[in-house]
């Protein structure tokens, strides 16, 4: 009997399934006698318990978990018979009336949309490209440098300068009273680095050892520290030690130290070339792919499943819950958190991966093997032991599925790219660095 699917709403959809009483039945009769066998009762020997006794404490359960079976097991059959693609979980209600020696069920649920995508022709797409310049070598061997620094106690006349490191104590009062976070003991910060409110370093440079100041600090409305935020307190700041920093020469020693393998200043440079070119190219496959990505969902028409939103956004606020918890947020389990707040991004991820999908499927963009391991090997260079990292990949299913979306969607990029109107940008290099 071919299977009737009533339209109800866009995607919804409802299939009318019916069971043999007699067959659920059956398998009851049949749960509970096996489960006679194990279950244990006082004054009775294991495995002599009545059926009587059985049925009376588990005969609810076990029907109910048949007819979980029966009913989810029928809904497979009829969807697959009617070439449905069901998108979430069926909605299982039982019917008031059902025929003679049978039960009835509505199942109700919502199908994969028809996606359809544009012309690709006419997406507008910028693609940005970065150079590692001279500048940007320089200033990340400076880091380095400031990594490795060392610091050695100032003369005691000397008074504290821009990089010095300085030792201090310090407490802070609003209107004549201490607040909380307001006050430290031998308390480093190294001037000029942004590790202090602006006002607070200013007041440290050219004090000196054993001299001590007060000074009023005006906390940024915007202050993390909401109790102190846009309020103005006093500071009492005594310095007790202050060091000079001192950078190591950029020479072929400092390249040996960094473990570099031509132990030469070029080859330092080459080196941080290498490293920097490979950031880069992460960053601008990232950002590219973010606006091919935008400019397909833009060309494609499709509704979306709401069972699919709704398991997304369950699962973007079990991570929120989960991070809140690493954090150390007390009961992070149980902190009220509006479903509503991760809807458009839910929205956003499904629309996404319906529309990449079809894509994939209609113009077979799916990952080849040696695109899996051409992008394992490459990641794994940034790593001391290349050889274990890509074993690491290579036995584990699970980070080779990882990987796997990853080069779908870079072919996804450059299948959109080859089509779509592209303008070319030429982004610089901080720009990309400290992009979010």
């Amino acid at each position: 009997m071919a299977v009737q699917v009533e339209t109800l709403e866009k995607l919804e959809r409802r299939i009318t399934l019916t069971l043999p009483a007699e067959a659920i039945n059956g398998e009851v009769e049949t749960r509970l006698k096996k489960l006679s066998r194990t279950v244990r009762a006082d004054g009775f020997r294991p495995g002599k318990v009545p059926m009587s006794v059985v049925t009376q404490r588990y005969g609810w359960s076990v029907q109910y978990e048949v007819v979980n079976d029966k009913v989810g097991q029928a809904f497979a059959d009829a969807a697959q018979e009617a070439k449905l693609r069901v998108a979430g979980q069926p909605r299982i209600t039982q019917k008031d009336q059902s025929p003679e020696g049978q039960l009835a069920f509505d199942a109700t649920f919502e199908v994969y949309p028809e996606v359809k995508i544009g012309d690709l022709a006419s997406a507008e797409v910028e693609r940005v490209s970065t150079e590692v310049t001279d500048a940007a070598i320089d200033r990340t061997i400076e880091i380095l440098r400031k990594q490795r620094r060392t610091f050695q106690l100032r003369p005691a006349a000397e008074g504290a300068a821009e990089t010095d490191r300085v030792t201090i104590d310090f407490e802070g009062k609003i209107d004549g009273e201490p607040f909380q976070g307001g006050k430290a003991e031998a308390f480093q910060f190294i001037i000029g680095e942004g590790q202090m409110l602006e006002q607070f370093d200013q007041a440290v440079r050219g004090m000196k050892v054993g001299e001590s100041k007060t000074f009023p600090l005006q906390f940024p409305a915007e202050y993390a520290g909401k109790d102190v935020a846009g309020k103005e307190a006093d500071f009492l700041v005594t310095v007790k030690k202050i060091e000079a920093a001192h950078m190591p020469e950029v020479d072929d020693a400092f390249a040996k130290a960094l473990g570099i393998r031509e132990a030469t200043v070029a080859g330092l440079r080459a080196d941080v070339k290498k490293n920097l070119e490979r950031e880069v190219k992460f960053r601008l496959v990232a950002r590219n792919k973010g606006a091919v990505m935008e400019a397909l969902t833009k060309a494609s028409e499709l509704e979306l499943p709401k069972a699919l939103v709704d398991g997304e956004a369950e699962r973007l606020m079990a991570a929120a819950r989960a991070d809140l918890k690493q954090r150390g947020i007390k009961d992070a389990d149980k902190a009220e958190i509006p479903a509503e707040i991760f809807k458009p991004q839910a929205e956003r991820r499904v629309r996404l991966g319906l529309v990449v999908g079809e894509l994939v499927r209609s113009q077979s963009l799916q990952a080849k093997p040696e695109q899996l391991r051409a992008h394992i090997e490459e990641m794994a260079q940034s790593y001391e032991k290349p050889a274990e990292v890509i074993g690491y990949y290579m036995s584990d299913r699970q980070r080779m599925a990882e990987v796997e979306a990853v080069v779908v969607e870079n072919n996804v990029t450059e299948f959109v790219l080859g089509r779509a109107k592209v303008t070319d940008k030429v982004l610089p290099f901080d720009e990309l660095m400290t992009a979010a």
